[in-house]
Order: structure tokens, then sequence, then C-alpha cells
């Protein structure tokens, strides 16, 4: 490397790289959380971050010298010693590795950055049923609240902490005139120092992880069911499975609406349906439009598969918001009216939707009892 006057080569190429893929997929990935239609992009760049979080943890221990854990500078006292300095002296000298402020950053965001990954993955198999860990989804429905709240929180502390990496970075920018904003991008910084050297094993190492992350992105977004992201539940038909409940209830020979998958609703909920049929949605149903054997035997199949029935994730969380109540409309349950209160009003009297309780107009397959997060026709 050949040297720059009063410049040190601190960050090699495959560092910068890896550097802003974290910081890209992480900001795209935080983007994406809050639309559910967009939870497969969320996960492909979630694991592009998992990928980067990875390589940068092995790197602190087997990179060059500014990148080892082992050199940062984490005494309190040189922590305390840095900020005093930064604030008395202006034009203080910089080091060409981590000063105590961004050793202290780094280590945090992989810690952050570790449990972001990994509570997002648990969640992903337990609540979302997808994925390597997907059979989780079996005995584990019960920590989906705790992982939940991890996986937010640690995202926010992340976003936090890159606010003040900002901060801190511009500061010396346009304070300290150190030219820093610039160091991630052509790999130097104004100080004093030795060049950083990169032998060509670790150059391929750390080639290898960008490729690897870059390809696994790829994979992912280029099905929608791959053995990263599939779905432990699949399409139920109905009609074969149970013809009565599917011609009866719904379907192309309904004759009241389309059949709506039974695990959506409690027992109770379905038995005060089965029992008020003379009053269903506006329709009084007697034994000439289905006969009394029908009518228990439709009540028994859905009894058999209602939401305390099952493990997907609506039918845990339905149960969960419900507490004693057992109301006879999906939308009058608190899970249905925390889902869908960023949705205005006026789109459920659309000519497509029409009504509340049109669950189909914006999941596509639900008839087939599938409310992947992807099959979202619209979400706001």
């Amino acid at each position: 490397m050949n040297r720059t006057e009063d410049k040190v080569y601190v960050w090699n190429l495959s560092a910068r790289i890896i550097h802003w893929m974290i910081a890209l997929s992480f900001t795209l990935a935080f983007i994406t959380s809050f639309y559910e239609n967009l939870l497969h992009d969320h996960v492909a760049l979630g694991f592009i971050f998992g990928i980067m979080i990875l390589y940068r943890i092995i790197w602190g221990f087997i990179g060059p010298k500014y990148a080892q854990f082992r050199h940062f500078m984490l005494r309190p006292s040189d922590f305390i010693f840095y900020f005093k300095e930064k604030i008395q002296n202006r034009w203080r000298k910089i080091p060409a590795g981590h000063n105590p402020a961004s050793s202290w950053y780094t280590i945090w965001a992989m810690v952050m950055g570790t449990v972001i990954v990994v509570s997002g993955l648990l969640l992903y198999g337990i609540q979302e049923a997808k994925g390597v860990l997907s059979y989780l989804n079996d005995t584990h429905t019960q920590y989906i609240g705790v992982l939940d709240t991890i996986h937010q929180y640690s995202a926010y502390i992340f976003v936090a902490w890159i606010v003040i990496h900002i901060t801190g970075v511009l500061i010396e920018q346009f304070w300290h005139k150190t030219h820093m904003v610039f160091a991630m991008l052509t790999g130097y910084k104004r100080t004093e120092g030795e060049d950083t050297t990169v032998s060509r094993p670790l150059m391929f190492f750390s080639f290898s992880f960008i490729i690897v992350g870059i390809l696994t992105y790829l994979f992912i977004t280029s099905s929608n069911y791959n053995f990263l992201t599939l779905q432990k539940y699949t399409n139920v038909d109905y009609e074969e499975i149970y013809p009565v409940y599917h011609n009866e209830c719904g379907g192309a020979l309904g004759k009241c609406h389309k059949s709506y998958p039974p695990y959506i609703l409690p027992k109770k909920s379905w038995k005060k349906i089965m029992t008020t049929l003379d009053n269903h949605r506006g329709i009084k149903i007697t034994e000439a439009n289905i006969s009394k054997s029908e009518q228990q035997s439709i009540l028994k199949f859905l009894l058999a598969n209602s939401a305390e029935t099952s493990k997907r994730e609506a039918a845990v969380k339905m149960m969960k918001s419900l507490g004693k109540r057992r109301p006879k409309a999906i939308t009058k349950t608190p899970y249905w009216r925390e889902t869908h209160k960023n949705i205005p009003k006026s789109i459920f009297k659309t000519k497509e939707v029409k009504d509340k309780s049109n669950c189909f107009a914006c999941h596509k397959d639900f008839e087939y009892g599938n409310l992947d997060d992807m099959n979202i026709k619209r979400d706001y």
C-alpha cells in the first residue's frame, strides 16, 4: 500500500463493503418491518445483516490490527479521557484504529445485532412457523410475546445507537475537521500509524462472506418457498377434506358465503354462531337450507379445528387477545381490531372489499386457511 501524506490506510476494501452492507441491510430491514406483506423481504435482508454481523465478530479475532477486539480501547479511564480531550482540545490527534467511543459502539452493535438476529430467527420459526426453526412452533408459542418485544426493542436500541454513531462522525467531520466521513469511503484516516495489510487468505475469507450474503438474499427473494423460508402450514382444501362445510357454508356452491378457516375463532364462538342460525348475518337459515344433521356435523368439524387446536399465528394471537370473551364475529375480536387499526374505514366500503368481514378481498388464499403475510394484497 502506497503511503499518503498525513493519512493512514485503516479500513481495507472488504471491511468497508461489509460496513455498508450492515448499515444498508439493517436500514431496509427496519423499514420493511412496518409492512406485513414485506415480511419475505424483511427476512432476506435480515439474513444479510446476520451473516455480516457473524463476519464482523469473527473478524474481530482474526482480522488486521485495527479490526481486532484486543486492540479496542475499552478501559473506563480511556473512555473518560477521550471525552475530556474531545471537549478541551478541538485539534487533538485521533488514533488510527478505534477510539474508546467507537470501540464501545462496535462491541454493543455486535451484541445488539446478535440479539436482533437470534430473536428474529426464533420469531420466524415459532410465530410464523417458517424456516429451519419452524418445528419450534409446536411447543414454544407461549414465548411469542417475549421474543417479539425483544426483537422490536433491540432494533429500536440499534437505531438509537446508529444515530449516536452518525452524530459522533459528523462532529469529528465538521468540528474537529478530521475528515472522518470519508474514512469508510476511502479507507484512509487523517492520523499517524501503520497502514493496514490484509493477507490473501483473509481477503478470500472476507469476500466469501460478502458473496454468501448477496447470494443468500437472492436465493430467498427469488422464490417464496425455499428451505430458509418454507412454511410449516400449507393450503387446506376444505372442499376435499370436508365437502359438507365447504358446499353448505362456502365455496362456489356455498349457500351463504365463502368458507372461513375454522381456526380463526374459538369453540364457544362457533357454538354461538351455529346455535343462532335463525339470524345468521341477517339471514334466517332453517333446516330447509341446511339439515339438522348437517348443522351438527359442521359444528363438530368447526370445534375440532377451532383456534384452541391450532398453533398458527392468527389462532394463537386471537386466543391471547380474547381473554374470556367469545364474540360471534372475527371483526369483533381485539386481535382483528389491532391488526387492522391503520386501515382507513373507507376501504371497507369500496367495491372490492364491501365489508369488514370480507377477509378474502385482501388475503389471497384465505379460503384455504392461508394467512401468510406475503399473501396480503393490500397493506396500510
